[in-house]
């Protein structure tokens, strides 16, 4: 069989809309990622492959860590951890804990997330592995099962070690995870604030710019360092679209919080939500090799809804990309073929199309008209080379 390759460029004309042409994000972050969860598209990539100090935007690493051990009901929120010498003694943002306290794993939850909590980190560290040393060996095992390929960590907080590394496309992508896996726990990201226990009454602020603009924001982490500059993994919903985003690498708060609004006001502004193709519409057909059928439908199995740049007026360029003929036997719903559709200033978009029927394998009169039909096809190839 033959990789078959259908043009189709007036498919979605109408789902264009007639707006200003969408233009590049230009950030004055050293490595930046941008991404729209709802339907899968990265619309930005600066560096994003890059391994960076993360700061305290790794600490999105230990949640996730401790999020899995809540999962599978190694600890329950109520779960009280000892807090150590070491996780006392660490300096930066913390919670100012001692070694009298006992934490449960909301009170910890809420202190990294909103406290940016050094200490919370080795404690939730020492909680679930013994050590921060074993600890950071877990982080790094578990991403990369992940496939967080630019990520290696050397302990739970961030603090500044040249063996602590992760991507902005690895950050992004497990913002995301921790959004879509871990909803009920996801709330504490847009928490403006927590005064543990009454300690530092001026600590107790979430330093995300973003939550009190009303633009959606609602997380997740900010993160400085000297080496790493200051740096956001944020996300938003506006409508029913959600991005996630990384920016790192900027000179101050101020450009890290008028940057973060910029992408967020880009990311919604620049781009629309479309249905271009509904639930069972056919898009092309194809042949049939050895059925009792000789052709299917190649149908959308869902509404297909993309994530368009907004451009001029004009038909998208989109093609079917199959082997074929296709062989029998073949099941109704059976993914069949990718129909690929080319974005402008974005990747190309891929959906599965399946097929309309089931197609039995034919019997002794279908199989000779097929190869009755191979023989044709050769001759008519022979005779339009011969001309």
């Amino acid at each position: 069989m033959r990789p078959m390759i259908i043009h189709l460029a007036t498919l979605l004309a109408a789902a264009i809309l007639a707006v200003t042409p969408v233009h590049a994000f230009e950030t004055q972050a050293r490595a930046a990622f941008v991404y729209d969860v709802t339907t899968g598209t990265v619309l930005l990539e600066q560096n994003a492959e890059v391994p960076i100090p993360p700061a305290s935007m790794s600490k999105l690493m230990t949640l996730n860590m401790l999020f899995e051990a809540l999962k599978d009901g190694r600890v329950t929120m109520e779960t009280q951890f000892g807090v150590s010498s070491k996780a006392k003694s660490m300096g930066g943002s913390t919670m100012f804990l001692n070694e009298n306290d006992r934490p449960t794993v909301e009170e910890l939850i809420q202190g990294i997330i909103v406290l940016s909590g050094n200490d919370a980190c080795v404690v939730v560290a020492e909680g679930l592995a013994g050590s921060e040393d074993a600890f950071a060996r877990l982080m790094n095992d578990r991403a990369a099962t992940l496939g967080m390929t630019g990520s290696t960590f050397a302990n739970s907080s961030g603090w500044p070690n040249p063996n602590h590394r992760m991507s902005a496309r690895d950050l992004g992508m497990l913002t995301t995870r921790l959004i879509t896996e871990f909803p009920e726990y996801y709330g504490y990201f847009g928490q403006k604030e927590y005064p543990y226990d009454g300690r530092a009454p001026d600590n107790r602020f979430n330093r995300n710019p973003l939550l009190n603009l009303g633009i959606g924001a609602d997380g997740l982490k900010t993160g400085h360092t000297m080496e790493a500059g200051y740096g956001i993994v944020g996300s938003a919903t506006q409508g029913t679209r959600r991005i996630v985003f990384v920016l790192s690498g900027l000179n101050s708060e101020k450009e890290r919080a008028e940057e973060s609004e910029r992408v967020v006001s880009w990311a919604f502004r620049q781009f629309v939500q479309k249905k271009v193709i509904d639930k069972g519409a056919e898009v092309t057909r194809a042949d049939v090799w050895m059925g009792d059928h000789q052709e299917i439908g190649l149908i959308a199995a869902e509404d297909i809804s993309l994530l368009l740049p907004a451009l001029e007026r004009g038909a998208l360029a989109a093609e079917v990309v199959y082997r074929g003929p296709i062989e029998a036997p073949i099941s109704a719903g059976q993914e069949v073929a990718d129909l690929v559709v080319t974005l402008k200033d974005l990747p190309p978009a891929h959906v599965p199309l399946v097929s309309d029927r089931d197609v039995a394998r034919g019997g002794y009169v279908p199989r000779l008209r097929t190869a009755a039909l191979v023989v044709w096809r050769k001759v008519l190839g022979q005779a339009q080379v011969l001309n």
